[in-house]
């Protein structure tokens, strides 16, 4: 298990892409980048690194942390810690997909709900127990959301690659 930093995607649409977002400066990046590469990296390593005193790290980092902007976060491996099965959901819904939407937001299991254009209305992460949870989840509560007309599962054999950098790309 280790620390990131995750830029935020929230479903807050003044966070989200499309929305008014805050402005970031160059230092505020630079101390992200920081915290990327280690989040439990001391504000005033940071502070040396950036070109300011710890205070002003630690105003900068909460004021981040405050607007959503970003989530310092422990980032585990499912598999250590107990949950078997991952898969990617695409959902197609008639009407409105922002209840569907909420609705798997809320749902424990969703790791990322994505409203999408393509193919599939909604895409969203599951991390599961193991098959019979899995199944439990797309089957008894996801397809049976009013609005939910199909499902297509992927199901993850093997996680090549998870990173959280491209926060300040």
């Amino acid at each position: 298990m280790h620390s990131e930093v995750v830029a935020s995607r929230s479903a807050d649409p003044s966070s989200s892409r499309g929305g008014s977002s805050p402005t970031i400066d160059a230092v505020s990046l630079a101390i992200i980048e920081q915290l990327q590469e280690d989040g439990r990296r001391p504000y005033a390593a940071i502070g040396k690194a950036v070109g300011l005193s710890e205070a002003a790290v630690r105003q900068r980092v909460q004021k981040l942390l405050d607007q959503g902007v970003m989530q310092i976060v422990a980032v585990t491996d499912p598999l250590t810690v107990g949950f078997r099965r991952q898969a990617m959901v695409g959902i197609n819904v008639e009407g409105d997909v922002d209840p569907v939407a909420d609705a798997l937001a809320a749902m424990p299991e969703a790791e990322y709900v994505v409203m999408t254009a393509g193919s599939h209305d909604l895409l969203v992460e599951i991390v599961c127990e193991d098959d019979d949870h899995l199944l439990e989840v797309i089957n008894k509560r996801i397809r049976a959301l009013p609005g939910v007309r199909s499902t297509e599962s992927f199901v993850y054999l093997k996680l090549k690659k998870q990173t959280y950098m491209w926060g300040t790309r």
